[in-house]
């Protein structure tokens, strides 16, 4: 029984030991992991600036304004929706005369955007906290604005409504500005005026300058001679046809070999004379011409003139008003009823001994020497044009009206037109053909303008059709008053055009084509001068 009971107390005391050494090893793999642990989490200098620029990086990307508002959850986005909605219900409130709603509403826009101003300036996103009220306020305003009506239908007919009254407001001012320009651009300046008149003083009270025309008229021969360059400009603007003369003469290689045959009116006819005499043009020969010295034009001959006797006619471009003014200004412009405007379908009465010559309008600028025109082929064809079919000029339909049965029947729709203001004309073809009857049976047969309405270039179309040579575009470059036109084809131009309104002698013309065309003048000659010509 001692035996027994030895046994047992020394296995008890093993028990203990092993649960003792047992306990110690945790403790020390507990208090190794504790050690470990608290030192990973000390505070370094290194992992604290790596976590501003985490930080940083977040607020950087919440600056993404595209991602702002792509994002469903942005209250960004949110806010720019609620400002873009509440804009138009502003629009409709005040077109129901609800100034006040349309003020709550607008003070909420504002302050919307004052938050979106904010969160930008400090550059970070919007919260929820600093937003929520702003947010809530414009859903109640937008509640309201529904119990108002301004529901979507409603809003989408309103809005129908104010983009007509738009429109129409902007078709109006349009027509507003389409009339003033024209009549901007048919008013003469007042320099231009005061030049008229003080060269009309200058032209009577000064016998030197009729004898200097006297003189002149020694060369008189070059008119008829053939062997000569012969241009033709019909004008009662003095300084524009100026240009057009000293133009050719400083870019002609033979300035002595050519002819200009100027025609005006009598009102300009003595002011012209003068201008001609008292400057020289490098022994380019002037002729001037009025209007009134040539008996056969007529009304028994001319049917412009026929249809001046016309109380319909004169009421539709002297006043306008016989059509509930349906037809545009430009349409109703006296200058069409002109006959120096018409006077180039007669330049072979004007000129009976000249067998071709070179028509100019007076809003051109010559840059290259013409000479070459006169020994261009044209083909048994009695004009010389340039074609303006390509780009943004046009083709006959949109000078004609083939509504017209006549004028259906005899041209084709797509043919190419052409321009007036720098023509080549072979006037024996010319002759030979009866070109001036041509355009006298057309122009009888619009005596209702139903076949057209604009101007002289539809009757030419008419006219000339079948009887035109194209001539190579850089032979006249147009455009110059209306529209922009590409510098490399104005550097290659032979013949500049400024047709349109824009002219360049108007305080309305281009500034960037005007040096031009100023570059042929001299400011500084008294009379401009004295004018305050610029």
């Amino acid at each position: 029984m001692r035996r027994k009971n030895q046994s047992f107390g020394r296995q008890a005391r093993r028990r203990y030991s092993n649960f003792f050494w047992l306990m110690l090893c945790g403790l020390v793999i507990l208090l190794f992991f504790i050690v470990l642990f608290s030192k990973d989490s000390q505070p370094t200098a290194r992992p604290a600036i790596n976590k501003r620029a985490y930080k940083q990086d977040r607020i950087l990307e919440g600056l993404n304004i595209t991602d702002e508002i792509l994002s469903p959850h942005s209250i960004t986005r949110q806010l720019n929706d609620q400002i873009a909605l509440a804009k138009s219900l502003v629009v409709i409130a005040k077109e129901s005369n609800n100034l006040q709603f349309a003020w709550e509403l607008s003070a909420q826009i504002r302050n919307l955007q004052v938050l979106l101003s904010n969160a930008a300036t400090r550059q970070s996103p919007l919260t929820i906290v600093e937003s929520e009220t702003a947010i809530r306020d414009m859903a109640l305003l937008l509640y309201q604005a529904q119990q108002l009506h301004y529901d979507s239908a409603t809003m989408i007919m309103r809005l129908k409504a104010k983009i007509q009254s738009l429109e129409e407001q902007m078709s109006s001012v349009s027509d507003k500005s389409a009339k003033y320009g024209q009549i901007a651009a048919e008013e003469v300046p007042k320099s231009l005026y005061c030049l008229g008149v003080q060269l009309a003083t200058e032209w009577f009270k000064s016998p030197n300058l009729q004898r200097k025309l006297v003189h002149k008229k020694k060369s008189a021969w070059k008119l008829e001679d053939n062997s000569l360059y012969h241009f033709c400009v019909f004008s009662d603007n003095i300084l524009a046809t100026s240009v057009v003369v000293n133009s050719t003469a400083v870019n002609s290689k033979n300035p002595d070999t050519v002819v200009f045959h100027l025609v005006t009116d009598e009102v300009n006819y003595a002011p012209m004379k003068a201008w001609f005499s008292m400057n020289d043009f490098r022994d380019v020969t002037v002729d001037v011409q009025k209007i009134e010295d040539f008996s056969w034009l007529n009304a028994s001959y001319v049917p412009v003139l026929r249809q001046l006797r016309d109380s319909e006619t004169t009421k539709y471009y002297f006043s306008g008003s016989n059509d509930d003014n349906r037809t545009p200004i430009k349409f109703r412009n006296p200058k069409y009823l002109s006959m120096l405007n018409h006077l180039r379908f007669y330049i072979p009465e004007v000129y009976p001994a000249l067998k071709k010559v070179v028509f100019l309008d007076d809003d051109v600028v010559v840059q290259k020497d013409l000479s070459a025109l006169f020994s261009i082929d044209l083909n048994g064809n009695v004009n010389g044009a340039v074609e303006t079919c390509m780009e943004t000029f046009h083709r006959y339909h949109k000078y004609l009206n083939y509504s017209h049965p006549l004028i259906r029947s005899h041209f084709d729709p797509d043919a190419c037109g052409w321009a007036f203001g720098m023509n080549v004309f072979d006037l024996v073809e010319w002759r030979k053909r009866n070109v001036t009857g041509i355009y006298h049976y057309w122009q009888e047969k619009n005596v209702d303008r139903t076949l057209w309405k604009l101007g002289t270039l539809p009757p030419g179309l008419l006219t000339f059709y079948g009887l035109t040579q194209p001539l190579e575009p850089s032979w006249h470059v147009l455009g110059l008053g209306y529209t922009n036109v590409d510098p490399k084809l104005i550097a290659k131009g032979a013949v500049l055009h400024y047709n349109g309104n824009a002219k360049p002698w108007l305080k309305i013309g281009m500034d960037k084509y005007k040096p031009l065309w100023d570059k042929y003048i001299d400011y500084g000659h008294p009379l401009l001068q004295q004018c305050n010509v610029h």
